[in-house]
């Protein structure tokens, strides 16, 4: 049996007692969850289209629309895996920042005069720093446009904001509103929906995109479960994570699930390619596993490759896994780990990051187990919570 069919044979009791109730199911359900997310988007095309182009989107300008993407940890590494592709699709001037920035310092990112929509996601909506964010710039800036992105019908910022005339929500199905600490199919289904933003004039075509990422991850799952749970037995105490442009968000995303995961018994950190050759690469040796997701350009793949071979010449460690859009010829010189997801040619790295991220995921899910750890309360000091709701806001 393969390492999933184990898991998810386990009698409801011996879950129950290894915490395995819910993260392991919201992991394996995001392929089919993605397309529901599409389908609802779709639905919603027309009002959605109507916002963003109220809100400057697809309009003419002498200057370009400022679009923030806000959010607090996995949701603002949502908006860095997604900043490029949304920049490319609307042209305007796109970044990610996060909510805990802007509460502190919000008038450090606002220029007077400029028009500004800013993009919130939130799996709980019930954040204590993305909920006040939104009330002080609702208040102080009032010219400002908001979009929110949640999967809690429930939290605040679905029902606090609706009747605003500059405010629109889009509310996901419950099934994405992860009960497990970990965000796990809330990441990748807003990813998914802001994927579909980008392409809003276009989302027939996107649909395409959302099938074969999905068909590739039902047919990957798996493997890559199988390939997770041996490296972990392998053992490692850290894990380094590298991408490139949005694949780089995925690869800081996959370091926070180990780290969450193990309740930081796992050390995850992520850089990219060319960015881990200045100076974080002292922090990898031989207990590091580290973890590349490559690129589908042919150009940027070869940078990549590179380094890789630079730690295997260097000697820094012999685990590595390489993890790919497609298949690749000879890697056994320097990594005797690969996964492949077999994607059509075509689709580029903006697209990636959903199914990319599950790699991070089940290694966290595994090394949790092997800590002694319940993947679904990881945490058993309470050091971290699934929903922050108790800072003091000043």
């Amino acid at each position: 049996m393969d390492s999933l069919s184990k898991l998810l044979d386990l009698p409801t009791s011996e879950k129950e007692s290894l915490g395995l109730t819910h993260t392991l199911q919201e992991i394996l359900q995001q392929p089919q969850t993605w397309k529901a997310t599409y389908q609802k988007i779709l639905g919603l095309a027309n009002p959605i289209e109507t916002f963003l182009r109220s809100a400057g989107v697809g309009r003419s300008r002498q200057t370009p629309l400022n679009v923030f993407l806000v959010g607090a940890g996995t949701s603002d590494y949502i908006g860095k895996s997604v900043c490029a592709l949304l920049q490319r699709e609307w042209g305007c001037d796109v970044q990610a920042i996060p909510s805990t920035d802007l509460l502190t310092n919000m008038e450090d990112h606002i220029v007077s005069g400029a028009d500004y929509l800013w993009i919130s996601f939130s799996r709980s909506g019930d954040s204590s720093e993305g909920v006040a964010v939104l009330e002080a710039a609702l208040q102080v800036y009032p010219e400002i446009k908001h979009l929110i992105v949640t999967c809690n019908q429930f939290g605040k910022m679905a029902r606090s904001f609706q009747s605003r005339e500059n405010v629109f929500s889009i509310v996901l199905d419950d099934a994405v509103n992860d009960r497990g600490l970990a965000m796990t199919s809330s990441f990748s289904n807003m990813v998914i929906v802001a994927q579909a933003l980008a392409h809003i004039c276009s989302l027939v075509a996107y649909g395409a995109t959302v099938e074969t990422l999905a068909a590739s991850a039902m047919q990957s799952l798996p493997v890559v479960a199988s390939n997770c749970e041996r490296l972990v037995n392998e053992g490692f105490a850290k894990v380094c994570f590298l991408g490139s442009g949005p694949l780089k968000g995925a690869a800081i995303e996959s370091a926070l699930k180990v780290l969450e995961l193990t309740g930081g018994r796992v050390l995850g950190f992520a850089e990219s390619f060319l960015g881990v050759r200045h100076g974080p690469l002292s922090a990898i040796d031989s207990d590091t596993l580290v973890v590349a997701f490559l690129s589908a350009e042919a150009r940027r793949r070869a940078f990549e490759l590179d380094l890789i071979q630079e730690i295997h010449d260097k000697r820094l460690t012999r685990k590595c896994l390489l993890v790919s859009p497609e298949k690749l010829e000879k890697t056994d010189s320097f990594s005797k780990h690969a996964l492949s997801f077999d994607l059509r040619k075509g689709i580029s790295d903006h697209y990636l990051p959903p199914l990319f991220v599950p790699v991070g995921q089940l290694l966290g899910l595994f090394a949790s187990l092997k800590e002694g750890l319940k993947p679904d309360e990881p945490s058993p000091q309470g050091a971290i919570n699934r929903v922050v709701s108790h800072v003091t806001i000043h």
